[in-house]
């Protein structure tokens, strides 16, 4: 499948942007925090093949968009850099898939563009109340001063190895070739205070604003697939089921509760199950 490779200016930088396919409806995949449009691969070409027009973006600061040291990286911002890649992009209703942080992107997106999203697929949502969350918490706790005397050149890989490691369940699907594709964006002497940097900016509010950049999010009335990992029996995605269907009170939410623990990168823990699920949801 052609893949065409774009850079995109979006007023504090350009993203990287990968598209396929030309002439279907449009899905626009968000990766999540630590990753890039790389971890669609096995995703993008077979709903490419499927008659969507795919857009894999590298938000701002993450894989190969620009990475300005004065820019605003919370989640809000994101959300408004991407509503500009879609409009220099002439798109207009599009379906958004969205990991973990990338979930919240396409919340605010919907919230703040309702015209734009028509509909959300939400792969490990973060919990907007408790951000960043305890696998970026436990990252943002983590010395950067430590991770840089380790190896100056490779400094991030011990603050992204573990995150990347329990984001499978199985540990043959992040082998350390994978690891190391996944670092790539952070190799250098700046590579581990610039992850941090990201990690630091994992919020919806970049201001003591009262209003939540998810406030009109209870009336959006799209479709919503949302893929939690319940554990063994599948018991600890309940409540948080329960949480997201309050939130999208209007939406119709179509759960896919699975086996797996919460919080798992599904398009390489299982990209088949998640292609599988996405084509049938989109159907």
């Amino acid at each position: 499948m052609y893949t065409e490779h774009l850079r995109i200016p979006v007023g504090a930088g350009a993203l990287h942007v990968e598209r396929l396919g030309r002439a279907g409806p449009a899905v626009v995949l968000v990766h999540g925090f630590g990753q890039c449009a790389f971890s669609w691969r096995a995703v993008a070409p077979v709903l490419a093949s499927a008659g969507y027009t795919v857009v894999c973006v590298d938000l701002l600061g993450f894989g190969e968009s620009d990475r300005p040291a004065s820019a605003a990286y919370g989640l809000t911002a994101q959300a408004e850099y991407l509503e500009r890649a879609l409009t220099a992009l002439r798109l207009g209703e599009v379906s958004v898939v969205g990991q973990d942080a990338g979930a919240e992107v396409a919340l605010v997106l919907a919230a703040r563009h309702p015209r734009r999203v028509q509909r959300l697929a939400l792969l490990e949502p973060l919990d907007p109340d408790d951000l960043p969350g305890p696998a970026i918490r436990a990252l943002q706790r983590t010395s950067a001063l430590s991770a840089l005397s380790a190896n100056s050149l490779f400094g991030a890989r011990p603050l992204l190895e573990p995150l990347l490691q329990d984001s499978v369940s199985d540990p043959d699907r992040m082998p350390e070739r994978l690891v190391l594709r996944y670092l790539a964006p952070w190799i250098g002497r700046n590579g581990a205070s610039e992850l941090l940097q990201l990690a630091s900016a994992v919020s919806l509010t970049e201001d003591s604003a009262e209003e939540s950049p998810l406030s009109g999010l209870e009336s959006f009335a799209g479709d919503v697939l949302l893929w939690c990992g319940g554990g063994e029996h599948g018991a600890t995605a309940a409540p948080r089921v329960q949480a997201w269907q309050s939130l999208l009170a209007a939406a119709s939410v179509v759960p896919v509760i699975t086996t797996r623990a919460p919080g798992m990168l599904i398009s390489e823990d299982d990209p088949e199950a998640l292609t599988a699920a996405l084509r049938e949801w989109l159907a």
